[in-house]
């Protein structure tokens, strides 16, 4: 229990001192010194701070993984299955928001394009998912014929932007991201917005 608390905590540490400083700027010494552990723990349980970046990412996308794969092989219709993961991945990034622009930074390091192609094929594997879900949707004939892949660009880029640049959907109110309450709202309106934007977009058309 020990074992697994220390691993825990590292990770626990490490990902607040991510989000705040920077990978860059994050120390294995500073990770040690946050998590109440000795550096050799870290190099047993991770090898590397990169060890420890790559399982932080790793169980984030491996979580999302299972979920999208439970929705895929749910007993629902396509467009429940498709508002279900916008549900689920809105309420994910913008839980973090802060997480989201840290792994949008340093994923765009070119310092570290191993880094980058693995966390990048780990997350192809979610689009495919998604993909999935929309291509049968249009097989079935419960969607229209659309760009699906230019469909998944819109509604990930909506939702990054939203927890990248809030200030877009933001300025000229009181709202602010980092609020829990203000948050919570700006999240069930981009929700409401794609669920409305998708619905909309993907119903086919009748043309009598």
């Amino acid at each position: 229990m020990e074992k697994i608390d220390k691993r825990a905590n590292i990770l626990e540490a490490a990902e607040k001192l991510f989000i705040e400083l920077g990978y860059e700027a994050t120390s294995t010494r500073q990770i040690a010194k946050d998590a109440a552990v000795n550096m050799a723990m870290i190099n047993y349980y991770f090898g590397s701070k990169d060890g420890v970046f790559m399982e932080i990412m790793s169980q984030r996308i491996a979580d999302f993984n299972a979920q999208l794969s439970c929705l895929d092989q749910g007993n629902m219709s396509g467009m429940e299955k498709l508002l279900k993961v916008i549900e689920g991945y809105t309420t994910r990034i913008l839980s973090n928001p802060g997480f989201h622009k840290m792994m949008h930074r340093e994923l765009s390091m070119p310092q570290r394009p191993e880094m980058f192609f693995k966390i990048k094929n780990s997350m192809a594997q979610n689009l495919m998912i998604i993909e999935k879900i929309i291509t049968d949707g249009i097989t079935e004939g419960s969607f229209r014929q659309v760009d699906v892949r230019m469909l998944i660009a819109t509604i990930m880029g909506t939702i990054s932007n939203v927890a990248i640049s809030p200030s877009k959907i933001t300025s000229g109110t009181t709202l602010d991201i980092n609020n829990e309450e203000d948050r919570e709202l700006i999240t069930i309106r981009l929700i409401d917005h794609l669920k409305d934007l998708i619905i909309t977009y993907l119903t086919p058309k009748n043309d009598t």
